[in-house]
């Protein structure tokens, strides 16, 4: 009974959180996807989405080498919260198995890799929008020679949109985790507010700075 009354008195969002682990397994799969037909496709060379020249491509490329590297971890990484050996060690480990894992251990990186992508992806759209219609400006000074437009539009409808997409399942993963490792409610509820008001706070923080902070690299057109 007392389950039962507990179940009622969550919200939709608890609800469905709870019970759903898709948004691991699709964001892995999208992680996996941007990590190869991206990232590592950049790293050997491809041009397609990069309508940039580098005075030293290979620093570039294995830039993108690595972030494909660290994407697909992460990727793996959201599979790893919803199984239950990231709630409880497996028992096979010796000396540790057995043992329950903190929440807080997993959830803190997955919380700040979530408010990132948000926060990378929402600036972005707001900044590569305002730069396309021509309110603001940007120079572009660690690259030979960039197509300003073409390189704001594979922003705009590309790479942010991926951004902000990885990061809903990242934080709908995480809540899953949360309540699958036995966070109370309240605790859960204000901590998913709390959560949100800094991702807010981030964004409007990274796109005013974009916008009026960095005047060695963007000027408003008079």
């Amino acid at each position: 009974m007392n389950k039962v009354s507990a179940t009622r008195r969550m919200n939709f969002f608890e609800r469905y959180t709870k019970s759903s682990v898709w948004p691991a397994y699709i964001g892995c799969l999208f992680a996996f996807m941007y990590a190869v037909f991206v990232r590592f496709y950049h790293a050997a060379g491809g041009t397609i989405g990069m309508p940039i020249k580098m005075e030293d491509p290979a620093n570039l490329y294995m830039a993108s080498y690595i972030a494909g590297l660290a994407i697909m971890f992460c990727g793996f990484v959201l599979i790893a919260l919803i199984k239950p050996w990231s709630r409880i060690i497996p028992v096979k480990i010796p000396f540790i198995g057995g043992r329950k894992i903190h929440p807080i251990i997993l959830l803190t990186p997955t919380l700040i890799a979530t408010a990132f992508l948000l926060t990378h992806g929402v600036s972005g759209m707001i900044t590569k929008a305002l730069l396309l219609s021509d309110v603001i400006t940007m120079d572009f000074p660690v690259f030979a020679e960039v197509n300003v437009d073409k390189l704001a539009l594979w922003d705009l409808l590309f790479y942010e949109p991926w951004f902000i997409f990885m990061g809903m399942m990242s934080g709908l993963t995480a809540a899953h985790y949360a309540q699958a490792s036995g966070i109370r409610q309240s605790i859960f509820r204000w901590g998913t507010v709390l959560f949100l008001i800094i991702v807010f706070l981030l964004s409007t923080l990274v796109t005013s700075s974009i916008i009026f902070g960095f005047s060695d690299l963007i000027s408003f057109k008079i």
